[in-house]
């Protein structure tokens, strides 16, 4: 797969997940931020932004466990992603941060 296009679409999924976070959409925001953790897992730099971007999602949607979560994720994927990450992992902390996951079938074409 084309890394560039992989890239493209990282952002693009980042993008929908920020804009439905300002409209207080967050249930369409925490989708596309998940999208773009699966995408960006395996980039140290799109791996912690989408776990910053998470973190983000928790302060403003006011959920404690989620930015606690994103907290200790953003400095897992500093630490770990060149190490090892779990395959189509969606990143949120409704999910252990240990467990592989099938990749979501609109993001299959990217793998």
């Amino acid at each position: 797969m084309d890394n560039h296009l992989l890239k493209n679409e990282f952002n693009h999924q980042l993008k929908l997940g920020k804009t439905a976070l300002k409209e207080s959409d967050f249930k369409t925001s925490f989708y596309h931020l998940e999208n773009a953790h699966v995408l960006g897992q395996k980039h140290i730099i799109r791996h912690t932004i989408s776990h910053y971007w998470m973190l983000i999602f928790g302060i403003k949607s006011r959920n404690s466990k989620e930015i606690i979560g994103q907290v200790t994720r953003i400095i897992a994927s500093v630490l770990f992603t060149l190490i090892w990450v779990p395959k189509g992992n969606t990143g949120g902390s409704n999910i252990s941060p240990i467990k592989q996951i099938p990749i979501r079938k609109e993001l299959q074409k990217y793998f």
